[in-house]
């Protein structure tokens, strides 16, 4: 895969500006001829693990974003996990050759655990994580419900993540899954602070693509409220030719985000389905990131609860 490197000007990035994350692939990551300057330094960028990547690579591929000045985030699966010990080596690995300080910990999505950890609880109360120096976590939230548990088992599950930060040392945050109904996912983070579960949430959100390739991502996810909010707002977000434009999803957040700064949403986490190129670029343009800069994301203030 070719990747072209951003030549934007660079932007002088305002507060009133939402800042952003990304996620790619493994292979993603591995098969770019130059992913230097695509992203700003020191932006996060998640490795997604939906288990068709090696452990290796994923190593690997952590190590290429560290090496490249940015902020590698590995997805660590709990019910993929076969052992404890696999789990201690892979997070050993991680930490020591690509310096990895920050991961995404989440159930896994299959029925039946390969091991011990059953839920991302377990993982996080194994100690592993603090034990190699890891202290940023994020975990999922699901503002739309998922098809693998029922909203008060998520709620339940939010509450006993809250309740470890509260007596650890982690640094927790929720990263949601993508959808395309803003007002629907502000008012689920709001709705979390009003219940007590007070950890910075990040929206998930996609970046520019063709709506066909949405509908078939957002089948693939179960988010079957946004299927239909974007069946029946397609048109008035742009044409079928042209593709989904983010702005009529983020424009909405980030406007919440500026009258609450104090508020539980902190940012937005970028879903590439248009490819990496298309998703910077875009957020270049609109000023979430500026590039040859640390991403304001990963600065201790955006990450207080």
């Amino acid at each position: 895969m070719i990747i072209k490197r951003i030549t934007h000007k660079l932007l002088d990035i305002s507060a009133s500006i939402i800042p952003a994350s990304i996620e790619a692939s493994p292979a993603q990551v591995l098969g770019a001829t130059d992913l230097a300057g695509l992203f700003p330094q020191g932006v996060r960028v998640y490795l997604t693990d939906t288990g068709a990547a090696s452990q290796e690579k994923l190593v690997d591929a952590a190590r290429h974003l560290r090496g490249l000045g940015y902020e590698p985030v590995p997805h660590l699966a709990a019910r993929r996990v076969t052992s404890s010990a696999e789990f201690e080596e892979q997070v050993k690995r991680l930490a020591g050759e690509a310096g990895v300080t920050d991961v995404l910990a989440v159930g896994g999505g299959v029925d039946r655990p390969a091991g011990p950890f059953a839920s991302s609880m377990d993982m996080l109360s194994s100690g592993i994580f603090d034990r190699y120096g890891i202290k940023q976590i994020a975990i999922a939230g699901h503002p739309e419900g998922s098809p693998d548990f029922s909203d008060e088992t998520a709620m339940a599950a939010l509450r006993l993540k809250r309740d470890f930060a509260e007596r650890s040392d982690a640094v927790l945050r929720i990263v949601t899954q993508f959808g395309f109904d803003p007002a629907r996912f502000i008012a689920w983070a709001e709705g979390l602070a009003a219940s007590g579960i007070d950890l910075p949430v990040h929206i998930g959100v996609s970046g520019p693509a063709k709506i066909t390739t949405l509908l078939k991502y957002a089948a693939l996810c179960g988010v079957g409220n946004s299927i239909a909010y974007l069946k029946k707002n397609a048109l008035s977000l742009t044409t079928l030719a042209k593709g989904h434009s983010p702005e009529s999803i983020v424009g909405p957040i980030e406007r919440h985000w500026q009258a609450n700064p104090q508020g539980p949403i902190r940012q937005i986490h970028v879903f590439p389905f248009g490819g990496l190129q298309n998703s910077a670029d875009w957020l270049v343009k609109r000023g979430s990131w500026q590039t040859g800069a640390a991403d304001r994301s990963a600065s201790p203030d955006s990450m207080a609860g």
